[in-house]
């Protein structure tokens, strides 16, 4: 029970950018684990497809969601390898950092700029992929939609984190104006619309298929 409480006293201390710094970096770790999962598993089917091209995968369901249509399509190795070895590569990173904070590690300010930077740019990326996807391939892979929401609520905890402790390099102005949206928690209004609208585009452009 003790244990209990001292777990429950870490997310809820009193002092706010304490309390917010934990939960930041605890939505980071669960959202680069997710994602190191997904890396895994998508990096072990392309190794089967590879063995095997007309191997059936487990999240292959219908003609819609089908990991395997997406997998062959020449957007999965857009670097010359399957897309998949990226998160095996930098969600490693991202957990080391996040643990980090947790115990209460603060990283220098230019160190947290260019992980805001390299964080965003494969925030970027995954999106692509999403919209590549959704319109280019017309199929959708389970544990790929996995991979950008997890990538999205990662991207959201360390941008909140870098605002408020005003790692950005940014002009005074543009800085005190994210500052004063983060602490209204816009931000995180802002994360909840991005989530939602990415579930009504999939449920709207496939829901006969989806539901069939």
């Amino acid at each position: 029970m003790s244990k209990i409480n001292n777990v429950k006293e870490f997310f809820t201390h009193e002092d706010k950018r304490l309390r917010d710094n934990r939960w930041i970096f605890l939505s980071m770790l669960i959202g680069a684990l997710f994602s190191l999962l997904a890396a895994f598993v998508l990096s072990v089917d392309d190794f089967n497809l590879l063995k095997d091209p007309n191997a059936h995968l487990t999240c292959s369901v219908n003609v819609v969601v089908n990991c395997a249509t997406v997998a062959k399509s020449h957007y999965n190795d857009l670097f010359g390898f399957p897309n998949s070895f990226l998160g095996l590569m930098t969600e490693p990173i991202v957990i080391t950092v996040a643990i980090a904070g947790l115990v209460g590690i603060k990283f220098p300010r230019l160190f947290m700029f260019f992980a805001q930077i390299g964080y965003s740019l494969g925030f970027i990326f995954a999106w692509v992929l999403f919209f590549l996807s959704m319109f280019v391939i017309q199929a959708l892979c389970p544990w790929c939609l996995l991979v950008t929401l997890s990538t999205t609520f990662v991207f959201f905890s360390i941008s909140r984190y870098n605002i408020r402790e005003s790692n950005l390099f940014l002009p005074k102005k543009i800085e005190k104006v994210l500052q004063n949206f983060i602490s209204h928690d816009y931000d995180k209004l802002v994360l909840g619309v991005v989530v939602a609208l990415m579930i009504f585009s999939i449920l709207i452009k496939y829901n006969s298929a989806l539901f069939a």
